[in-house]
């Protein structure tokens, strides 16, 4: 099932999920979503939250510490194959861009 709901991502959907190739809390991975993109992505409380339910429910990420309101997460290994299988996508049509716009 996840690999048809997600066989494309967002531009946020991939930085989430980039973001948490380490274990952080939601406010970590919006600073780290910015961070990575060099401020070119940014993801609210509400894109993010609903992301997290999504990637959680589809087996892409884990919850991996609760502490009061501030829940900690990390990407599994479904999660690691879908940034993976996006990253290899994203290249291709960089490649294939290259062919027809450097002539």
């Amino acid at each position: 099932m996840a690999r048809t709901q997600f066989q494309t991502l967002s531009e946020p959907m991939y930085y989430v999920l980039l973001s948490l190739t380490e274990e952080c809390c939601g406010v970590d991975i919006m600073k780290k979503v910015e961070a990575i993109s060099k401020g070119r992505i940014r993801v609210g409380p509400g894109t993010l939250y609903t992301l997290l339910r999504k990637f959680q429910q589809a087996g892409l990420i884990k919850e991996t510490s609760v502490e009061g309101r501030k829940i900690s997460y990390i990407i599994t290994e479904d999660g690691i194959n879908i940034l993976k299988e996006e990253y290899n996508r994203l290249l291709l049509m960089v490649n294939d861009g290259k062919d027809f716009l450097n002539r």
